[in-house]
């Protein structure tokens, strides 16, 4: 399994933006002196956007057009580089789980090896501090194993158990890769097995009707 940073997949695809380009809204305007953000950055927010879940001083969450509830949408300026003078922001992939299936067909042609493939990014937590790994694309892999109906050790039939499986699996690649300037992208991943069919990223995220803080 190998387990890709988002930011890599973004700018493979292409996905800056260059602030210099950005006219904002009288919306983005507003919002942006509330939270305190340049103006042309919440415009890009907003434009990646479906709803601002949150905005207080320096914070401003949003449920992304893919539903990831997140801050500023994914949309990032650490690690874009290089140094030029430009005020240039790194947006998440269209669609990452196409991205992951068009990695892993690739790696597939090019080595002859089936491959699964995660794409992760780091999320914040709402009721827990700190930032971990989360899958936001999947390919060849169950991003959910779902074991209610199955036994615990002492016979008891799970009823609620189901396991982010990518997630844990992008955590765990997460401590190597870092969150500075460890410039270590990709994490190959030996060892795991599993039973579960495939299921991709998107299968992830909670319905709205199953959301209990919405």
């Amino acid at each position: 399994m190998l387990v890709v940073a988002q930011k890599i997949v973004s700018k493979a695809e292409g996905r800056l933006v260059d602030l210099a380009t950005i006219e904002p809204s009288a919306r983005a305007v507003a919002l942006a002196a509330d939270v305190g953000k340049d103006p042309r950055l919440v415009e890009v927010v907003l434009s990646e956007s479906v709803r601002v879940v949150r905005a207080r001083r320096g914070v401003l969450i949003v449920e992304h057009r893919l539903g990831f509830i997140m801050a500023n949408a994914g949309v990032d300026q650490s690690n874009v580089g290089p140094p030029d003078g430009s005020q240039r922001v790194l947006l998440l992939p269209e669609n990452p789980d196409r991205s992951a299936q068009a990695l892993r067909r690739g790696l597939a042609a090019l080595t002859g090896i089936d491959i699964a493939v995660v794409i992760n990014d780091s999320f914040g937590r709402p009721w827990r501090q700190g930032t971990a790994g989360v899958a936001i694309g999947a390919a060849g892999l169950p991003a959910l194993i779902d074991l209610r109906g199955q036994p615990d050790l002492f016979g008891r039939r799970l009823e609620f158990t189901i396991i982010g499986f990518a997630d844990e699996i992008a955590a765990a690649a997460s401590l190597l890769m870092g969150q500075a300037d460890e410039a270590l992208p990709a994490v190959l991943i030996r060892g795991l097995r599993w039973s579960a069919p495939e299921s991709t990223a998107a299968s992830i995220v909670r319905s709205p009707n199953e959301d209990l803080f919405r």
